[in-house]
């Protein structure tokens, strides 16, 4: 046909489709100029963390067993899934290190929210200078948060802007976690994925990798690769 001749010719490519957000934040420069200045230049002495929840993580459990691949031929599962139920994971990136922190919890309240924060604190120096990148959500700015806050003056929290929550860091862990994890998991229970999270998460911090992020101007754009393991 004519119109598949012109465009194998020309490489028009009609049928993708890019999607993008635009953010509306009144104070997008300021936010992100202030996230971006902690990749790039974190202060000396005090704690990067990028925090965020990966929620509903569904424990899938498959009727019939997954054929192995084969020369020319995928790896093939039944459609047909036991549902065990959802679970949410709390983790917190190191930047300069490059280990996670994780907790599991039933629910992404600012509760559990809080207390994942004591726990970064607990496991930081005492009176160390602390600083926390997170996002919009409605937990995260409640007031049980202000409070913990409030209580811990070296904690200091860093929202990303609206619609940009790729400029957190643990965006790019939670990826790697849904290939290496949950994606292709098989879990015969919420107790059995809870468990496999966590094992994952101690094994990743046996060699923990950092993000690289470099910064060409206001004209370019932020690019992020994972850099060697820490020692």
């Amino acid at each position: 046909m004519m119109p598949a001749r012109v465009w194998r010719t020309h490489g028009p490519t009609p049928h993708r489709i890019e999607r993008c957000m635009a953010s509306n934040d009144p104070d997008f420069e300021k936010k992100a100029a202030d996230i971006i200045g902690l990749y790039l230049t974190p202060p000396v002495h005090a704690a990067v963390f990028c925090v965020d929840e990966k929620t509903a993580i569904q424990a899938l459990d498959r009727k019939g067993p997954a054929l192995a691949p084969s020369s020319g031929r995928a790896e093939r599962r039944g459609c047909e899934c036991f549902r065990h139920g959802t679970w949410s994971l709390h983790a917190a990136f190191n930047t300069k290190a490059g280990e996670v922190l994780g907790k599991t919890a039933a629910r992404h309240s600012s509760a559990e929210f809080v207390a994942f924060l004591t726990d970064i604190v607990i496991n930081q120096p005492r009176g160390k200078e602390i600083h926390v990148i997170a996002d919009h959500l409605s937990a995260h700015q409640s007031r049980p948060v202000t409070n913990f806050l409030a209580a811990h003056p070296k904690v200091q929290l860093h929202c990303t802007p609206t619609y940009f929550s790729w400029l957190n860091q643990v965006e790019l862990w939670f990826g790697k976690i849904e290939h290496d994890v949950i994606a292709r998991g098989v879990f015969t229970s919420v107790a059995d994925l809870k468990r496999r999270l966590m094992r994952y998460i101690r094994q990743y911090n046996k060699s923990p990798r950092t993000m690289k992020w470099k910064y060409a101007g206001p004209s370019r754009h932020v690019s992020t690769q994972s850099v060697g393991t820490v020692p």
